[in-house]
């Protein structure tokens, strides 16, 4: 990492920079109080030349002087590809002074899931989740932050900054309320595009206001002029420099660098030099003058520009320009002293990685436009040769790739094929997508391009399926996937299409690839996948017979394999879904585990299946009363995604299942706090898909339960809890518990036919477990005065339902139903029944009300206050209230 140098020149830039120094000042004020103060973030932006690197200047003079810990990076035109190249310059100080040992005690956790990103551990056989390792980053600068406090971080031309350092950076300026650290970022607007400009906007939310960088007025330049020139500089000579400079401060000091090399007086005579002189330190004349030093010179200067910020060692550029070390050194010199390269220690002739940069961004600009565009395009062809041959390795040498002119190279696509793994291996898929889709310019062999095709729909799955469905399905098409691999680009087909949410496309996909097949692994496979989706599809009736021909499939399955247990864990979701015998539910799912766990190839990471077939083995178990078996497997998918860094959409679900078992167990205060945060990790991933459902659906219903009407209404509003619903089941039925909050805030009738609305795709579906589904007893309850009759004949089918289904909770939850649609003894004679069967539940919540239910009809003290106790324990404040208020008034209690 080179140090800024700030000499008389960069103290001339801060001319009209008094507001933005004490903005840096006050800053660092806070910092040094003490390490418990609040974090900061300063942003200036500014056109090129306007004092931005200046400002970084200072602030480092100001917070060395502090002996505050700096730490500093500039972000590099040529250098946006290369992933995570910003923030591991940044912290290259603190990792090269560390010990592999002493990196892992500070890094804890996140050293194998950040480590591979900044460079300092391989990368695991797995790909890395690219949300879980910018969180790794986060943790680990903010780990490292308390150690070197006071510590304050320069990021340069972040407009320049690769998107996965943008990514963390703007997640980092969202975290600084608790951490003592000043961050200050230069950027010049309007530069950055796309995912980029969008983590800029949230890093300048993040930011403390501070004047925007403008050009010098007049009298600051004939101000500058005559404090670098002297006092006898003339006004007209003064005026002068600031017309030809336009205000520009870099141009200014360097222009009044000119003419004191030149000699020139300062004086109006003067005047009619200076455009020339200007022009001479920049665009056309900066190459004019670079190209008087000499054609090594020039050779160098074009070298390190290919290089660019952070890879510039005399070594390296000796190698691409062609020249020996003492040729090298003597360019190094001569550019450094014409001000267009920093100045390095080279008389130890030990020059560090990235020692060398350009003077000015505008320089490096310059230099880099002037090469003709075959030379420009041949030394980025050399240069991907020379870094790869310094041991950076394929991912580094695929900035240079990406620049060389398609030519049909068989060997440059296996280079971006691998550039490309290693890009997905440290969580930069955006990366690893740009080396395939330059791998298709190229264009790869006919027996390679399908693989190309796959490789790239594998690395764009989970950031645009849309673009991964069109790639995999070019990819089938051509001859060259076949066997396992074409099975795999099938299932990953399907999955684009159930993110893209095209489920039926999905079902289609994987059922016709299954004809193709002859009986064996890949074909129950593809059948396993088949069901699958059908399974999870939330819409219109299943094709006829697929339950039976399900059933009829997994009959003599005993779970040897992967591929008849994923048909039994179907198997086992499909017959809980339709209420079918729990015991036999549960015989069924127990026979696809292996000792009592999940198999090897079916777990929470494994590719092979994906998530939704142990969520879809959970639930079956949740919703059979086995909720100790279903929060094993919760807290097992929680423990493994947060182990491997998996911070996106597969960690929200697994807090929204976590807090599914909590729900139904009746812990309602553990469930609300694990169902905020997976809302909270869904919005990270984006609204609309299938995650954000059944975290918005599930802290709805655990609002609900606790009573807390108003907060599950604001929660239904604030994330568009509302038709339409998704393709995908969703659990619970997000219409039933729809039409419960739109009952419990007064809105009965919407209520009602929202119920109605998930009567009707339950019934063509042919879903008719009551627990699962709870529309049946909600829409009796809310019928009861309106059409009794038929609310009491919604309550028998429950009953007879949850009698077939045979677990504690539907029969006690069905009972009552009942109870709360009869009158007299008869009514307290089934809350009763009700009460025995809840209490043999592991269903608390349902219990506690089911008690206070019974002591209100039956006028018992002792029943109310055993359902208030129970209903504490739970945090079901509303239950709570109810049970009070009765035991307050004390009419007719005994």
């Amino acid at each position: 990492m080179t140090e800024e140098r700030p000499g008389k020149a960069g103290s001339a830039a801060l001319w009209e920079r008094e507001a933005q120094v004490a903005a840096i000042e006050q800053a660092i004020e806070v910092l040094c109080v003490d390490n418990s103060s609040s974090g900061s973030l300063l942003l200036f932006s500014g056109e090129a030349g306007f004092g931005k690197t200046a400002l970084m200047a200072q602030t480092r003079r100001l917070a060395e002087r502090r002996n505050c810990t700096v730490w500093s990076v500039r972000g590099g035109e040529t250098l946006k590809s290369v992933p995570f190249n910003v923030v591991r310059q940044l912290l290259q100080p603190a990792l090269l002074s560390l010990m592999p040992e002493e990196a892992r005690e500070y890094l804890g956790d996140w050293y194998d899931i950040a480590g591979p990103a900044l460079g300092i551990t391989e990368p695991g056989e797995r790909q890395a989740d690219p949300q879980g390792v910018c969180d790794g980053l986060v943790a680990a600068v903010r780990r490292l932050a308390k150690r070197d406090w006071p510590l304050v971080l320069l990021i340069d031309d972040a407009q320049w900054a690769d998107q996965e350092s943008l990514r963390w950076l703007a997640a980092f300026a969202e975290r600084l309320d608790d951490l003592s650290v000043l961050v200050v970022v230069a950027r010049r607007p309007d530069e950055a595009t796309g995912a980029g400009a969008d983590h800029l906007d949230v890093i300048a939310a993040a930011a403390t206001p501070v004047a925007a960088l403008d050009a010098l007025t007049p009298a600051a330049c004939e101000g500058l002029t005559r404090a670098t020139l002297g006092p006898h500089a003339d006004a007209p000579f003064c005026r002068e420099v600031w017309a030809v400079t336009g205000g520009n401060p870099y141009e200014t000091v360097e222009l009044l660098a000119k003419v004191q090399g030149e000699g020139l007086a300062p004086v109006e005579a003067s005047c009619c030099e200076l455009r020339a002189l200007n022009n001479s330190a920049r665009g056309g004349g900066l190459v004019a003058r670079l190209q008087e030093l000499g054609v090594e010179a020039t050779r160098f200067a074009q070298a390190a520009a290919i290089l660019g910020t952070g890879s510039i060692t005399v070594d390296l550029v000796a190698r691409l320009a062609t020249m020996g070390p003492n040729d090298a050194y003597r360019c190094a010199n001569l550019l450094c002293a014409e001000r267009i390269l920093t100045e390095p220690d080279l008389a130890a002739r030990q020059i560090a990685d990235g020692e060398l940069e350009f003077v000015h961004p505008l320089i490096a600009t310059a230099v880099y436009d002037s090469i003709p565009d075959g030379i420009r395009t041949a030394m980025h062809g050399i240069a991907a040769q020379v870094v790869s041959e310094s041991g950076r390795g394929a991912a580094a040498a695929s900035q240079h790739l990406l620049h060389v002119y398609p030519d049909g190279d068989e060997e440059l696509v296996e280079q971006l094929r691998e550039a490309a793994r290693e890009h997905q291996a440290v969580g930069a898929p955006d990366a690893a997508r740009h080396c395939l889709e330059r791998a298709l310019l190229e264009p790869p062999r006919p027996e390679s391009h399908p693989h190309v095709l796959y490789e790239l729909g594998c690395a764009t799955l989970l950031t645009a399926p849309a673009t991964t469905i069109g790639h995999l399905q070019t990819a089938l098409a051509m001859p060259g996937l076949e066997g396992d691999k074409r099975v795999d680009a099938i299932v990953r087909l399907s999955q684009a299409l159930l993110h893209n949410d095209q489920l039926e496309a999905a079902v289609r996909a994987v059922e016709t690839e299954a004809a193709r097949h002859e009986p064996g692994p890949a074909r129950m496979r593809l059948q396993g996948v088949h069901f699958m989706w059908e399974c999870l599809h939330g819409g219109d009736a299943p094709a006829p017979g697929r339950s039976e021909r399900l059933a009829e499939l997994a009959r003599p399955c005993t779970g040897r394999d992967n591929s008849e247990r994923a048909l039994l864990i179907l198997r086992g979701f499909d017959a809980m879904a339709h209420g079918e015998n729990a015991e036999e539910v549960v015989e069924v799912c127990d026979r696809a585990l292996v000792n009592g766990r999940l198999a090897p190839g079916l777990g929470w990471i494994d590719p092979e299946w994906g998530i939704e077939l142990p969520m879809m083995l959970a639930s079956a178990y949740a919703y059979t009363d086995r909720l100790d078996r279903a929060e094993s497997l919760y807290t097992e998918a929680l423990r493994a995604y947060e182990t491997h860094g998996w911070s996106g959409g597969h960690l929200s679900l697994a807090h929204a299942y976590v807090g599914l078992g909590h729900r139904r167990r009746g812990r309602l205060r553990e469930a609300e706090t694990s169902l905020r945060e997976s809302l909270r990790l869904a919005e990270r991933v984006g609204r609309g898909l299938p995650l954000y459902w059944s975290a918005t659906c599930n802290l709805v219903d655990t609002l609900l339960a606790r009573g807390k009407v108003e907060e599950a209404w604001a929660i239904a509003e604030q994330y568009g809890f509302a038709p339409p619903y998704p393709s995908t089941i969703v659990l619970p039925e997000p219409r039933a518990v729809r039409g419960r909050l739109l009952i419990a805030v007064g809105r009965t009738k919407e209520g009602i036919n929202e119920l109605e609305a998930a009567e009707k795709a339950a019934t063509a579906r042919g879903f008719h477990n009551p627990v699962l589904a709870t529309w049946a007893v909600d829409l009796a309850r809310a019928l009861a005065n309106e059409d009794p009759l038929r609310a009491a004949g919604l309550a028998a089918d429950a009953r007879r339902h949850a009698e077939r289904f045979g677990t504690d909770t539907a029969i006690g939850e069905a009972l009552r139903c009942a109870a709360a649609l009869e009158t007299g003894q008869r009514a307290v004679r089934l809350a009763s029944q009700a009460v025995a069967y809840l209490e043999s539940s592991p269903c608390q919540y349902e219990h506690a009300a089911a008690r206070v239910e019974y002591g209100i009809l039956a006028r018992s003290v002792a029943d109310i206050q055993r359902g208030l106790t129970l209903a504490k324990s739970c945090g079901a404040d509303g239950l709570v209230a109810q049970a009070r208020e009765v035991l307050d008034t004390g009419r007719g209690l005994r």
